[in-house]
């Protein structure tokens, strides 16, 4: 699970069938968040959309978020549940310190990989859930970003990100998918909201 976590676990974006074994190569696989969703389903005996309310969004107050389909892509949400999402990230208070932690530092070493969309990175950081930015460039973060920064950008356009480096957190929603558009005007944004909040 942990190798699956950190998309280390050797499967494509979304093939069934390993391609590399685990601890070889960063590829970025909804497939592995997939499993990890059917794994959770056997052993808790529920519906991860269900688990998903009852352990993540109904504490944090996501009354506006659900998952309706796969655990590794479809869970919707609005502007208001993200921020809510974001606060967790900066200060988690549903997983331990340790899980955080875990969770916001690369995991298994420096692999090389890709980012779907953004390119490839050698080394391609990343956490137990979250992208860290490390030294990507360029990249879909700012050059603002801090090395320590962490989050995630989906195909639709959306991103969540924490700097724990600036103590800022950062989301947004869009109606165009994850473009180049994204990869030229995201940086400028996200430096912005670093320069304009550390004044």
């Amino acid at each position: 699970l942990a190798h699956l976590l950190a998309h280390a676990g050797g499967y494509s974006f979304d093939g069934n069938v390993p391609i590399v074994s685990p601890n070889r190569k960063r590829i970025y696989s909804n497939t592995g968040y997939d499993l990890i969703t059917a794994h959770l389903e056997a052993a808790t005996e529920m519906a991860f959309s269900e688990y998903l309310n009852d352990a993540v969004l109904a504490p944090l107050g996501m009354v506006n978020s659900s998952l309706n389909g796969s655990g590794a892509k479809d869970v919707v949400s609005n502007v208001d549940d993200l921020v809510e999402f974001a606060l967790e990230l900066r200060n988690p208070k549903l997983i331990s310190s340790a899980t955080a932690q875990a969770a916001t530092t690369t995991q298994f070493g420096e692999l090389e990989g890709t980012v779907p969309g953004v390119g490839r990175f050698d080394p391609c950081n990343w956490g137990f859930g979250p992208e860290i930015h490390a030294a990507k460039h360029p990249h879909w973060m700012g050059t603002r970003n801090s090395a320590s920064c962490f989050g995630h950008f989906g195909g639709t356009g959306s991103f969540v990100w924490h700097d724990p480096a600036a103590n800022i957190s950062c989301v947004g929603l869009c109606e165009v998918e994850f473009d180049n558009w994204a990869l030229h005007y995201w940086p400028i944004f996200f430096d912005a909201v670093l320069d304009e909040l550390a004044k």
